[in-house]
């Protein structure tokens, strides 16, 4: 066997092992905060919802810690195309994704804050140790806001249930029923597993970039991006699936969130990056012009009278068509 099909196959193992360790993982935690005494939906909206970013924390830092934090960054914007551009778009697809007016008030100007945020600290090409602990830092009143928010919703939706009445905002979380000591012990396990496949992940993509004359950058972009989504991209769709479709766009625009302040701040943090000028004219472009249509969609929807409510599959194929149109270009600039 070639050193080059050695290396895609140790990178899909990879992948297929966060993939596998993340749900773990998750599972883990859920299980653990519902010993805790956390309600379905909290843990849905708060437990869950960090718990999906974990790959793509995990696996950044790991690049950082390789010597290609390039690649960490790379992967946080290139998991915020993925989101909007393919597992919003396959969801709309499976099913019309209501939009929770909702959204608009609290969520939404916390990631466009996040995106200008962001795209402050790139804009000189390099991401520096003060700038990463500004982005990480800033996940704790975005945090805080969250879990607040959350909390709040809770007891609405509680006390709409007390009365007899199914509250919109009731989310339905797989939690499996495990034993204390069982959910620690899946917690621990799918978290030393996502260490594990997230340092082959790494390993065998900067191995792949140095073969393909590529930069980590560029792989960060594109494959390891892709494969830090898929977590993501199995929830919307398995909840598509259950109709819970109106999940999708409150977990996309939570990851999405998370990718920026938190994802990308560790390769900042690690080790001072410095990034290739593609970085803003290309990708930090692409993501914030979908986030800005994924806004625009979503004011539309909502604010808009006559139009009808949701996001559909005619957006859903607009937003795939973008995604492969940047793969295009990304694959035509390193041809």
């Amino acid at each position: 066997m070639s050193f080059p099909i050695l290396a895609l196959l140790f990178l899909i193992i990879g992948l297929i092992g966060l993939v596998w360790s993340a749900n773990l993982f998750v599972s883990g935690s859920a299980s653990v905060a519902k010993h805790a005494g956390m309600t379905p939906m909290m843990i849905g909206l708060t437990v869950v919802a960090f718990g999906t970013s974990a790959p793509e924390m995990i696996v950044s830092a790991d690049a950082a810690l390789n010597g290609i934090p390039a690649m960490g960054v790379g992967n946080g914007i290139g998991s915020n195309i993925a989101n909007i551009g393919l597992v919003l778009g396959v969801t709309a697809l499976i099913a019309k994704i209501p939009i929770n007016a909702g959204l608009m008030r609290l969520e939404v100007p916390l990631l466009l804050t996040a995106t200008g945020l962001a795209a402050i600290c790139l804009w000189d090409y390099q991401l520096t140790h003060i700038e990463g602990w500004v982005l990480l830092g800033s996940t704790i009143p975005v945090s805080i806001i969250l879990v607040r928010h959350a909390r709040k919703v809770n007891k609405q939706s509680k006390a709409l249930s007390d009365s007899g009445i199914k509250s919109d905002a009731e989310i339905e979380v797989d939690i499996p029923d495990l034993s204390a000591w069982k959910s620690v012990l899946w917690l621990v396990i799918g978290l030393l597993a996502l260490l594990g496949f997230a340092d082959l992940l790494v390993s065998s993509a900067k191995t792949l970039a140095e073969y393909m004359g590529v930069s980590p950058m560029v792989i960060g972009l594109t494959v390891v991006a892709l494969g830090t989504s898929l977590p993501e991209l199995a929830a919307s769709v398995t909840s598509a699936l259950k109709g819970h479709h109106d999940i999708a766009i409150g977990n996309i625009i939570g990851s999405n969130i998370l990718n920026l302040l938190a994802v990308m701040a560790l390769p900042g943090i690690i080790a001072t990056t410095s990034l290739e000028s593609s970085v803003i004219s290309r990708d930090l472009l692409t993501m914030t012009l979908l986030t800005l249509a994924l806004v625009i969609v979503m004011w539309i929807k909502t604010r808009v009278s006559n139009t009808s409510q949701g996001i559909g599959r005619v957006i859903g194929l607009l937003f795939i068509a973008a995604y492969i149109a940047y793969y295009a270009v990304i694959i035509l600039n390193n041809s």
